[in-house]
């Protein structure tokens, strides 16, 4: 008898998410699901680790029963607390999301979701990342959520190479509108950002940060022209930062004393 899958679910978004929701939803019935996910919202943090205080971790129910650990922490804490102490054995997968908002082009630096990911490849076990594209109340996560049970299937039956993991985006339609699943590339398209300045009712300034997306692509297998067209977009990304075209160029530098 062929032991039943193990699959680490984790997020940005908090424990009791949606997108979290909806995901395990779709994962119970193929794998032995483990929940670690913040207490709270914490998008946007990137691969942030805690190092200068505790991290505590609260068994959490819902409807009555055991649905998975909160960690009042970020999502790399979660998965990498997950799989050094909260886990008898190493899952064979780890997914992160499903994310409320999408993760192309820039913000896959920033993201939470992508980092929790990232995370698991770290620690040499297969691992993606998955978005919807959209921050509208009541999203419907239902394909998205399918998709990725679909998607861990042959992650865990293909393999991924090592250091890469899969960063997943799926258009916010519904089902009879998506058009395909594109293998992409991370596109350029970089943030406006801009700092609003407000008051707070003690006459206190602060700033609030706001921006949107400028769109520098137009290749059709770029992250975010894919979900423009309706569809599916997986780039595979590694954590290796080193741009090895530049390392000949600099040693041309003469730069030894």
């Amino acid at each position: 008898m062929n032991k039943k899958l193990s699959i680490l679910v984790s997020n940005d978004d908090g424990i009791f998410s949606d997108g979290l929701a909806a995901l395990v939803a779709e994962l119970q019935p193929i794998a032995d699901v483990t929940i670690v996910a913040p207490d709270s919202q914490q998008s946007a943090v990137g691969h942030a680790i805690t190092v200068h205080r505790p991290l505590r971790v609260r068994e959490m129910k819902k409807d009555g029963k055991f649905f998975g650990y909160a960690v009042d922490g970020t999502p790399a804490d979660c998965v990498k607390l997950a799989i050094r102490n909260l886990m008898k054995t190493k899952p064979d997968l780890v997914i992160s999301g499903i994310n409320h908002g999408s993760n192309t082009a820039i913000s896959v630096i920033y993201s939470g979701t992508v980092s929790a990911a990232t995370e698991g490849t770290i620690l040499g076990i297969p691992s993606f990342a998955m978005s919807l594209t959209t921050f509208e109340a009541n999203a419907d996560f239902s394909y998205a959520a399918k998709f990725a049970q679909r998607l861990a299937l042959k992650v865990l039956e293909h393999g991924l190479a090592s250091g890469t993991m899969l960063n997943v985006n799926v258009p916010a339609v519904p089902e009879s509108e998506i058009k395909g699943v594109v293998i992409t590339r991370q596109g350029k398209s970089v943030w406006n950002d801009e700092f609003e300045a407000r008051r707070d009712p003690g006459n206190k300034q602060y700033f609030w940060l706001k921006g949107e997306l400028v769109e520098l692509d137009e290749e059709e297998d770029i992250d975010q022209r894919a979900i423009l067209n309706n569809k599916v977009s997986i780039t595979p990304i590694q954590f290796d930062l080193t741009n090895y075209a530049m390392i000949e160029r600099l040693r041309t530098w003469s730069l030894s004393i």
